[in-house]
């Protein structure tokens, strides 16, 4: 039984290299072992090798197994060992099968009838679908992901940590197929820490060799895109931006005759006038909004930028505008009357209603609503809650 999984699971390899070369460079990382069915009822990988229940992998058709073999390829691929965090484990785990499954759907694989699918998840990271799903949600995530101890396990881990232990379990973890393998230790800090980066660079270079083949989707290439490039904080890109706006310069004017001939350079400083755009249609929670105006409240103060706040769902609140100095704390109306659709247009025409246009314009939104046919001749930056595009300006991911 064991030479004819190993036959087929090393076909389903094979066939991915040759098929889809990006996610056959990833799975070679991935040694395959037998596990014990007590602990691994299906698949699962600690980021260091591929377990496999030879129960289950018997059951599935070759199409399948590539399936199985791409999925726990990517999680080691996209770090997901690395990204938990404060997460509770149960709904990480799902949150990151739930990313994966699309991108794996999309790339013409089959899943195994026990994949949990859901389409509205497509495109979006693990830490965006993690706050989508509830406590008391029942899907079982489709396989076992052992890098990380749950709860309970951590906080022993953490107060008797015992290096030799780790060291005989995972020796333990060697035992020949027939066996099955005992269950890996989860992953320590520092182990963590070293497989992110080698991921990092096998991601890279699966990437590099399916381009150079022409076989690299368009949506793996923007995940690997995103994934490889810096990723920055919201509250560190709209800091940057408005720095960018600020209009302090130094000033070099001739100086009078009494202060001597020699010219030295003095800084000058100018209000910056920037309006800010609340979305109040209903899709922006309470905490979201208070995070953001805290954020903005302390660069305010730094670049001395006068602000007027705007609310608004299809029309303005009756009550806007609010005009805060730069030296008046900013703080959000107790109460906006806002709460239905998203029109995005009454906030362009109050601001063309206007004597001078701003230096800037902030516009807190889930994009979800119908935009002005043209841009405006000020800068307007986006920021976003959700993945909807947005046809001009700049956007920031707030989530």
């Amino acid at each position: 039984m064991h030479e004819a999984l190993d036959t087929k699971l090393a076909a389903a390899r094979t066939q991915l290299i040759l098929d889809k070369p990006f996610l056959g460079a990833l799975v070679l990382r991935l040694p395959m072992l037998a596990a014990d069915p007590d602990w691994c009822p299906t698949t699962a990988t600690d980021a260091r090798k591929f377990y496999y229940n030879p129960d289950f992998i018997a059951q599935l058709s070759l199409k399948q197994t590539q399936f199985m073999l791409a999925h726990e390829a990517l999680h080691c691929a996209l770090s997901h060992f690395a990204r938990r965090q404060h997460r509770v484990k149960f709904r990480w785990d799902l949150a990151c099968d739930y990313a994966i499954n699309p991108l794996l759907l999309r790339e013409g694989l089959t899943p195994p009838p026990t994949a949990q699918i859901l389409l509205d998840y497509e495109g979006m990271s693990a830490e965006e679908i993690y706050p989508l799903l509830g406590d008391n949600d029942t899907d079982e995530p489709l396989d076992r992901h052992l890098y990380d101890a749950d709860e309970q396990q951590e906080s022993a881990q953490n107060q008797r940590p015992n290096p030799l232990q780790n060291d005989r379990t995972q020796a333990q973890a060697e035992l020949t197929p027939d066996s099955g393998t005992t269950q890996p230790p989860p992953l320590s800090h520092e182990e963590r820490e070293n497989l992110s980066v080698q991921w990092q660079q096998r991601l890279a270079g699966a990437a590099q060799q399916a381009q150079q083949a022409g076989k690299l989707g368009t949506h793996l290439a923007r995940l690997v895109e995103n994934l490889l490039q810096p990723q920055l904080p919201w509250r560190t890109l709209l800091a940057h931006y408005m720095s960018l706006n600020a209009r302090d310069d130094y000033s070099y004017m001739r100086p009078s005759r009494r202060e001597g001939t020699a010219i030295f350079p003095s800084l000058r400083s100018q209000q910056l006038e920037v309006v800010i755009a609340l979305d109040i249609s209903g899709s922006i929670g309470a905490t979201e909004l208070a995070e953001f105006v805290a954020e903005i409240d302390a660069i305010k103060g730094q670049l001395r930028a006068h602000i007027s706040v705007l609310a608004c769902d299809t029309q303005l609140d009756a009550e806007c505008p609010w005009h805060y100095a730069p030296w008046e704390s900013f703080r959000l109306p107790k109460q906006f009357s806002g709460g239905g659709g998203t029109q995005f247009q009454p906030v362009f025409n109050w601001i063309e209603s206007r004597d001078t246009a701003p230096d800037l314009l902030l516009y807190f939104t889930d994009a979800a609503g119908t935009f002005p046919t043209a841009p405006p001749h000020y800068p307007v930056l986006w920021l976003i809650k959700g993945k909807k595009p947005v046809p001009w300006g700049q956007r920031i991911q707030l989530n």
